[in-house]
């Protein structure tokens, strides 16, 4: 039985995924709930990208103490001096260095030729390895490396001072019995790589990044590389919660344990769609809304009579919370905070005064609210953006009402707070969202342009909760910020996720 790793880069390579970026207080409150969740390793960054991705590492760093935290860096000086002071005052501090190794990447990307890239190897990991002491190296496109270079250049960076030696199959190009092959090769080949982990990244682009990577640790692997949901470039990440589990479910096939509290992953799983927008498929294993759902009559009598005929996993063991249908509008603050920990949340007393306030709001609209609805409300705390010194005040929706019909005009009113100052705004428009978009614009005088939107409802029932999704682009910069809003009135909620994302505009200092 060996001990796995779990590398989690859902806020560097999954950040990266088309609609799934971050400002920084939402980063910080998943970085957090990855601690909880028990991860190894966070990577947080890549450092030299921006400056707010090396503010953002910084403050990770600061924020968690259990998780190493990682920054990527290519391997040049500028890039790993970047890294070293976003990561050096962590409790765990860990440089991540990559350069290509494949022979495609090495010519039409690198313009490098092998010798030149095993120097650079040699000499940056070192260069690296005087600032920090937990150095990963990465081959990157390894699974398309010729076999012997590649050792050359894991013994390389193994001499050098790397601690862990990834594999990535960077474009999902491999298959699990090649990536098996490629682990057991590379163990029998590389210079002292008996004395490092050895890691591997798999992403999905032919749907085998999980399968992938479970064959690896079979192989050998002590690190996976993954993402929750499995967010990430193009097809995605290996998803962490199918890993885990599968190392769980299957222990006495893989012989592999990792660190996880298995119980933090519906909740982790959760919070990253509500915090991106993006939402998890039906379907999806683990955390999908029907992972544990049976319809089928047979299979409703097997679940009865006993559960383990159809469910390998125990809802529970995943944090899937109970749908308890035990508050009301005369619920008070107390039992909420205990329904809330009975559900896995512990939610300081600040936040609580602000989940409890809309818990308020949203009784007076619905006459029970469940387990779900509180979950939503809980969840969408981490979607409020709380402006930090230097940075533009948020705005709030204070009312709205609506004209709409089909023979008549479409008006919106709207009611905002900034700064303490109360404004109000009336528009027209092709429809009732479209005229209180203008509205909001027109009243904080703002270019932004609405580039996608949805709705769905998020708990059950006649009056369920919606949440409202949309991507509104900078008219100056052209950069696109993802809102949310959820209520029993769409309308509503449109307006809160309009104006969520403005906010995040603002944040930004546009």
């Amino acid at each position: 039985m060996h001990q796995v790793k779990i590398f989690d880069t859902t806020l560097r390579d999954g950040e990266q995924s088309p609609g799934c970026s971050m400002n920084l207080s939402e980063k910080i409150v998943m970085a957090r709930q990855l601690e909880k969740l028990g991860v190894d390793i966070i990577e947080a960054g890549f450092a030299i990208a921006s400056p707010m991705d090396s503010k953002s590492i910084q403050a990770i760093a600061a924020a968690v103490s259990s998780c190493t935290v990682a920054s990527l860096a290519r391997l040049n000086p500028k890039d790993i001096d970047a890294a070293w002071e976003s990561v050096k005052n962590a409790k765990k501090p860990r440089i991540h260095v990559f350069i290509a190794t494949s022979d495609l990447h090495m010519q039409y990307k690198l313009r490098m030729s092998r010798e030149q890239v095993l120097k650079a190897i040699t000499e940056m990991v070192s260069y690296a390895k005087a600032k920090c002491e937990d150095i990963e190296f990465s081959a990157e496109d390894a699974s398309r490396s010729d076999r012997e270079f590649l050792v050359q250049a894991f013994s390389n960076a193994v001499a050098a001072g790397a601690t862990t030696l990834n594999v990535p199959d960077t474009v999902g190009y491999s298959t699990p019995q090649e990536m098996s092959d490629l682990i057991t090769y590379l163990k029998e080949h590389v210079a002292g790589i008996e004395n490092v982990a050895i890691s591997v990244h798999c992403h999905n682009d032919l749907g085998m990044g999980v399968a992938n990577s479970l064959a690896c640790v079979k192989a050998g692997a002590t690190q996976v590389e993954c993402t929750v949901n499995g967010i990430g470039e193009r097809a995605g990440n290996a998803a962490l919660a199918e890993i885990v589990m599968a190392l769980k479910t299957r222990r006495d096939y893989y012989e592999a344990d990792t660190g996880i509290n298995t119980r933090e992953i519906y909740k982790s799983s959760r919070l990253l769609s509500n915090i991106t927008g993006v939402p998890i498929a039906p379907t999806k294993p683990i955390v999908g809304a029907n992972a544990f759902a049976h319809e089928s009559g047979i299979h409703q009598h097997g679940i009865i009579t006993n559960a383990q005929t159809y469910e390998i996993m125990n809802p529970d063991d995943v944090g899937v919370p109970h749908k308890a249908l035990v508050l009301g509008k005369h619920s008070g603050k107390h039992a909420i905070r205990e329904r809330l920990e009975a559900m896995g949340y512990e939610i300081p007393e600040e936040e609580l005064e602000d989940i409890f306030a809309r818990f308020k709001k949203l009784a007076d609209q619905k006459k029970t609210i469940t387990s779900s609805d509180l979950e939503a409300l809980t969840l969408h705390r981490s979607r409020i953006v709380r402006p930090e010194e230097g940075v533009a005040s948020t705005c709030q929706l204070v009312s709205h009402s609506i004209t709409s019909g089909s023979d008549i005009p479409k008006i919106s009113y709207v009611k905002l707070k900034k700064d303490n100052n109360v404004m109000e705004g009336v528009e027209y428009g092709a429809g009732p969202l479209d005229a209180a978009f203008k509205a909001v614009n027109k009243m904080l005088g703002v270019d932004a342009r609405l580039e996608d939107f949805s709705i769905r409802a998020v708990t059950e029932g006649e009056d369920s909760i919606g949440e409202a999704v949309v991507k509104v682009s900078s008219g100056a910069t052209g950069e696109t910020y993802t809102g949310s809003g959820i209520s029993t009135d769409i309308v509503e909620a449109s307006l809160q996720a309009y104006i969520n994302g403005i906010n995040k505009m603002f944040e930004a200092g546009e």
